[in-house]
């Protein structure tokens, strides 16, 4: 028990960072409340959609969104070969270039997890609006020089 709830704090802090967003969006939307909120998690993003969750209805307890649907949706890894040009999606775990074998590869894309829409619902019209973001969810990270 001890051990998944170590695992789980990460994606927790994950949904309590995605709620604020979320939140912040929401006072434009008076009178509504959220139903749903889609995320899209490229494989190489370091968060775990199975862990998140269960972490989400612990983040959203007491919030707008406490009864909202979280849809996560997957994005693919996608890299562009330094050798010859080509642009493939290759597994996560084999960075290689799909068309000529090459090692040296830039990835672009995959690494990223995104706050995608937010679908509300006008509680007194009993209206359905969703909310187009493709807001790129900021980690915290430590600054580079």
């Amino acid at each position: 028990m001890t051990r998944y709830w170590r695992l789980n704090m990460h994606e927790l802090s994950i949904c309590q960072a995605l709620l604020k967003q979320v939140l912040d969006i929401a006072i434009d939307y008076p009178d509504h409340k959220i139903e749903s909120i889609t995320l899209k998690i490229g494989l190489l993003s370091g968060v775990e959609p199975l862990l998140l969750e269960p972490a989400f209805p612990l983040a959203s307890a007491g919030t707008l969104a406490e009864k909202a649907k979280l849809i996560i949706e997957s994005l693919p890894v996608k890299i562009r070969c330094l050798q010859c040009g080509a642009e493939s999606d290759p597994p996560p775990n084999r960075l290689l270039c799909q068309h000529c074998g090459h090692w040296q590869t830039q990835l672009l894309g995959g690494d990223e997890m995104l706050l995608a829409s937010i679908e509300f619902i006008d509680v007194q019209k009993k209206t359905c609006c969703k909310f187009s973001c493709d807001i790129a969810f900021q980690k915290n990270k430590s600054s580079q020089t």
